[in-house]
């Protein structure tokens, strides 16, 4: 079995079933333990996984608290950037996250304007607005204060939206756009896929790092709103894949 193909089977064991240990995947793949934990040191580099005594856990999402006070000089840049393609009567969809609750409060005194959203925290924040304000509904996330699962990919395919802010976990060297978990991914896929002008919301720190289920690709949206400043190669690259970056 190839390295590849037995770390994809490890994240799907860990993915199940949320931590694993050394002894049962060596067992399962018919390993050593040395290649076991060569496997999951290699994945944990990766940003996929945490390693705990004697094996392995999916790596955890940082809490809504914890991101508030990261980045948020560039989270505020981003928010400016971003508060400046909504225009009077849109509809628009605010992904869950801190840099789209900083977007939530530059947009609120826009005329007209329809906001949806998942975040608890960002409909707080417009309660007190003349925004019409429409609720994602779902399981709430307790740690992120986000909804998600099959009642909101169930509400969000029967909505069409002019712009759309989401955020994301990572972005791959390939400029592939990941996250944690399924219910993340097939919700911002077709939140995506139902507006006219999808905007993806990330700071540099996302950038050429790993998660473990893919949503799309940076060319899926109409731009990438970003303080990360690409390298030459990957200017020619991101052109070449007609990936329209807007830097703040």
């Amino acid at each position: 079995m190839l390295a590849a193909e037995r770390q994809s089977k490890i994240i799907r064991m860990i993915s199940e079933t949320g931590s694993v240990q050394v002894e049962e995947l060596a067992k399962v793949l018919d390993v050593s333990l040395m290649t076991i934990r060569r496997d999951l040191e290699k994945l944990k580099q990766e940003g996929i996984i945490e390693r705990c005594h004697g094996g392995a856990v999916i790596k955890r999402e940082v809490s809504y608290m914890e991101k508030r006070t990261l980045q948020i000089e560039e989270k505020v840049k981003i928010a400016d950037k971003c508060a400046g393609f909504v225009k009077k009567g849109d509809a628009v969809f605010l992904d869950a996250g801190t840099t789209t609750y900083e977007i939530a409060k530059r947009i609120r005194n826009i005329p007209g304007i329809t906001v949806i959203t998942n975040d608890l925290e960002i409909a707080r924040v417009l309660l007190e607005s003349d925004v019409h304000l429409m609720l994602c509904g779902g399981i709430v996330q307790k740690s992120t204060g986000s909804m998600l699962g099959p009642f909101a990919n169930q509400m969000m395919e029967d909505i069409r939206t002019e712009v759309a802010f989401l955020g994301a976990m990572s972005i791959d060297d390939k400029f592939n756009v990941l996250t944690p978990t399924l219910n993340k991914a097939v919700l911002k896929r077709i939140i995506c896929k139902n507006s006219s002008r999808p905007y993806l919301a990330v700071d540099n720190t996302k950038f050429g790092k790993q998660a473990l289920m893919r949503i799309n690709h940076l060319s899926d949206y109409a731009g990438v709103v970003t303080n990360k400043i690409l390298s030459p190669e990957e200017e020619v690259k991101a052109r070449q894949m007609k990936i329209n970056m807007i830097l703040v």
